[in-house]
């Protein structure tokens, strides 16, 4: 069925055809601008069923020879320590974090810039730590009125006083910890530095979506508009490429009002533009290599349901605003979607109402319903495992997997030495006991090869997960969502 959705094979031919006609078409040197996740883009691959995660990474690297990376991070952003949410780490680690995947997949890092360059403590020792580890760092600074004012923007004052980024090969990759980095200022700093050298430099940009190529109000592109809800993107027609061409293509609101801007910067550092539209500056292909849409329509209304509890979710934590869930909620209904049709949130809270504890239930692939709940022993998510992998084995639910004499043990430890104040065997607290159990008790080995299996169900929580259980279930490829509501009404929830 996977194959049938998304042809991953073809996404990666015609989309390295792609960037390497579009380098072709400049001077042999092109700078794009890479958004969104290189390594690991599970979005993409929830809703374009045989996307796999690491297609993007895995398409750069048949032309690895030809590509360098920089990596672009805004100072600003090292001083206040900003997080990035879904790893919960700082951008600062986040910059480390995608230098050493880049140098274990055997690509060459050139350098770092540093944006809106300012001396301070953190900044400096960052610089060093990079420096001590041989690789370049470069300055570019703060261009007061960036990019409204174009006749400072482009001139000796503006990008002309950012340090030049010596670069080796004709595919210069920039990407960042996360938005706001300096992206395209780095690509446009450099496009003038070129040009002053005699060099007519490209820029493109490589986003996957929305996918310029489908329909505005196609789910894939909806489901875009419900993951981005925090950063109130909007996909819109893009009016500069119907104009030019007379032909329909998707973009998103940020990327067509900077365009005027865009183009006229192009204009004063080239003369002209090379490009008409915001879209004609991306090279994205991966509308292309859809093969079954029926199958990607439903893909991605599942994922927009998810999404929303999501941001109910972060709304409950106070990331995020109402605006944003009551728009989770308008895509729902654009689509005619509802809560409902996730069979596992109604089995989730009815088991929950029905025995007053917290609950989780799944979906199994065959669509059997499998649910667990919090006891003495085990929390909800521990249960719930166990009773899947019960079932997708076949195993008579009146055996135990795990002996008392195993699990006894492990919550007495978390309770006196490790001072914990539940007791209950979490998700990954089971999965060890059991791959223990498995050399002496067949039926847990049975229950362990079972795992797989439980990769793309979709399972729901009656309250907030332990972060250590929500973590397990995406490394087991588990699809979860929860209530957004705190078990013991604490605050703390790590």
């Amino acid at each position: 069925m996977a194959k049938q959705a998304f042809d991953n094979n073809l996404y990666l031919k015609i989309q390295r055809e792609e960037i390497m006609k579009r380098i072709s078409s400049f001077e042999n040197k092109l700078y794009m601008e890479i958004g969104g996740k290189l390594f690991d883009d599970y979005h993409a691959s929830r809703v374009l069923p045989g996307f796999q995660p690491d297609s993007k990474i895995k398409m750069l690297s048949g032309m690895k020879n030809d590509i360098e990376i920089v990596v672009a991070v805004n100072a600003n952003d090292i001083n206040s320590n900003k997080v990035r949410n879904d790893l919960g780490i700082t951008y600062e680690s986040e910059v480390e974090r995608l230098i050493d995947a880049f140098h274990a997949a055997d690509f060459y890092v050139s350098s770092v810039v540093l944006s809106f360059y300012q001396s301070t403590p953190l900044v400096d020792a960052f610089e060093n730590k990079l420096v001590k580890n041989d690789i370049k760092v470069y300055k570019h600074y703060k261009i007061n009125g960036y990019p409204q004012n174009i006749s400072l923007t482009v001139s000796e004052d503006g990008l002309g006083k950012n340090e030049y980024i010596e670069t080796s090969r004709p595919l210069v990759v920039v990407t960042a910890p996360g938005p706001g980095s300096g992206k395209m200022a780095t690509c446009l700093s450099q496009l003038y530095h070129e040009n002053k050298r005699g060099v007519r430099a490209g820029y493109a940009k490589f986003e996957t979506f929305p996918v310029w190529s489908l329909p505005l109000n196609h789910p894939i592109n909806l489901a875009y508009e419900a993951a981005t809800v925090d950063l109130s993107d909007v996909n819109m027609i893009d009016p500069y490429h119907l104009e030019a061409y007379n032909k329909l293509a998707v973009n998103y609101n940020r990327d067509v009002e900077t365009f005027p801007l865009l183009k006229a910067i192009f204009e004063k550092i080239y003369g002209s533009s090379p490009y008409n539209s915001p879209t004609d500056m991306g090279v994205n292909m991966i509308g292309f290599a859809i093969q079954n849409d029926d199958l990607v329509v439903k893909a991605c209304k599942k994922e927009i349901i998810r999404r929303y509890y999501q941001a109910k979710k972060n709304n409950f934590y106070g990331k995020f605003s109402d605006d944003a869930v009551m728009k989770e909620e308008m895509l729902m209904n654009k689509l005619n979607i509802s809560t409902n049709d996730r069979k596992c949130v109604e089995a989730c809270l009815k088991k929950s109402q029905s025995c007053g504890y917290p609950s989780m239930a799944i979906e199994l692939s065959s669509g059997k319903i499998v649910t667990g709940r919090r006891s003495e022993l085990f929390d909800s998510s521990a249960a719930l495992l166990l009773n899947a992998l019960k079932v997708i084995g076949k195993i008579d639910d009146s055996i135990p997997l795990i002996s008392p004499s195993v699990i006894e043990p492990i919550g007495m430890l978390k309770i006196n030495d490790l001072k914990n104040h539940n007791p209950r065997i979490h998700a990954d607290e089971v999965l060890i006991a059991l791959a223990i159990q498995a050399s002496t008790n067949p039926l847990a080995e049975i229950a362990l090869k079972q795992l797989p299996k439980l990769r793309g169900c979709e399972a729901h929580s009656s309250v907030i997960l332990d972060q250590y259980d929500y973590k397990i279930f995406n490394k087991l490829g588990v699809y979860v969502t929860e209530e957004p509501v705190s078990y013991a009404r604490k605050l703390y929830n790590k």
